[in-house]
């Protein structure tokens, strides 16, 4: 018989496509898993934007829905949970991973019970942040949500403060592994850093600051403009944000009230987005809360320092003092501050970039992380009674 560990799997991953944490994750993971022989199938009404169109081992489903004039808005979850079905019979899954509770999740479920018995993958869902911290914890949604998880076969969260939160608020009967987020660090490398790649955002003797983000409220970039502000009146710099969203005008318009516009670069969303992150000399955070931060991740692995809101997950990824500094949430002024200290104490910068670079390999590498989630599909699936069962490959 295979040993299970060998085995090859068919993974259906399911996410959001747009710019944006969990969409990041689940792409990146699902690329890492079709680099180690497994046939990954990405379910989402578009494609992800970090997924290639066409790449060894992995396949995309669009999720089409069709608008009808009985429906004020169109039934994505149910066209989600038909296509779900549609593939496993055609092509049998041994999992589902989904990422994001709602709507993810209740798809998943609704599939396994469209069918048969010996049809059904185990479901795992990976919790992110915002679908338990906000879209979960609205009363429009808090049940569907406690029941999702629930029919999940196994939950894993992207830090130990989110798992710690999901069971505080939601008792879920499943227990929930935590694997973080990870990073590639040849792909994100502070040996794309070039002064002609500068030059296209700075001046000579200008700092360059960064953010990144979907501009969402939680995301607080209209603090990065308050605290890029602060810290350009006694240092000459400039700030590149990249990403767009609801507060992208907003932020435009502060950024000219503040009369800094000249000095702030909106660069929208970016394919190469390591080597704008190389080229950073800080890189700033002030969200209300992030459940891991993978933007600073992706930042520290470019060698490049982070200043960021001490809130969720946070603390877990950028150690405050080391690497960069963690300050309270909507203090701009410390934060101008400490990025002003990194800036400008000796030595300071050197030792705090090549700290971040080193964390993130060390803690935050795919080859463990990715592992890791191969051992817990294992698990999961032998718990199951599956592991047994090759034929599901089909």
């Amino acid at each position: 018989m295979e040993n299970p560990a060998q085995r090859k799997l068919n993974i259906g991953i399911v996410c959001h496509p747009a710019y944006g944490g969990s969409g990041v994750v689940a792409s990146e993971l699902g690329l890492e898993l079709a680099a180690r022989g497994h046939q990954v199938h990405f379910f989402s009404h578009s494609l992800p934007f970090r997924v290639p169109n066409a790449h060894p081992n992995t396949f995309f489903h669009e999720v089409e829905v069709t608008s009808y004039p009985l429906f004020k808005y169109p039934p994505y979850t149910l066209a989600l949970a038909t296509k779900l079905a549609e593939v496993c019979r055609e092509r049998p899954m041994d999992i589902l991973h989904v990422h994001y509770a709602i709507p993810h999740a209740i798809a998943a479920y609704l599939c396994t019970q469209m069918l048969e018995p010996q049809q059904r993958p185990v479901t795992i869902t990976t919790l992110h942040g915002t679908d338990i911290t906000l879209v979960g914890l609205d009363s429009s949604f808090f049940e569907i949500t406690r029941f999702s998880l629930d029919q999940s076969d196994g939950i894993t969260a992207v830090s130990d403060q989110l798992a710690g939160e999901t069971l505080q608020r939601f008792s879920t009967r499943r227990p929930v592994e935590i694997v973080p987020n990870f990073v590639d660090s040849e792909k994100f490398n502070p040996a794309l850093r070039s002064e002609s790649k500068r030059s296209a955002y700075t001046r000579p003797g200008e700092f360059l600051i960064g953010h990144v983000s979907n501009f969402r409220p939680v995301k607080r970039v209209l603090d990065v403009i308050r605290t890029f502000q602060l810290l350009h009146r006694n240092l000459p710099s400039h700030l590149v944000m990249i990403g767009e969203g609801v507060d992208l005008e907003p932020a435009r318009n502060l950024a000219a009230e503040l009369g800094i516009k000249e000095h702030v670069t909106f660069l929208g969303p970016v394919d190469k987005v390591p080597e704008v992150l190389s080229q950073l000399d800080l890189f700033l955070l002030p969200s209300e809360y992030e459940s891991f931060g993978l933007a600073a991740l992706e930042a520290m692995a470019c060698g490049v320092p982070v200043v960021a809101s001490r809130t969720g997950g946070l603390p877990e990824v950028v150690e405050d003092g080391v690497c960069g500094h963690l300050c309270e949430v909507s203090d701009v002024s410390a934060m101008a501050t400490r990025a002003a200290e990194i800036l400008t104490e000796d030595g300071k910068a050197a030792a705090f970039s090549a700290a971040a670079r080193q964390r993130a390999k060390t803690l935050f590498d795919p080859a463990e992380i990715v592992g890791r989630y191969e051992d817990y599909y294992m698990q999961i699936l032998e718990k199951d009674g599956v592991s047994a069962q090759p034929e599901r490959n089909g």
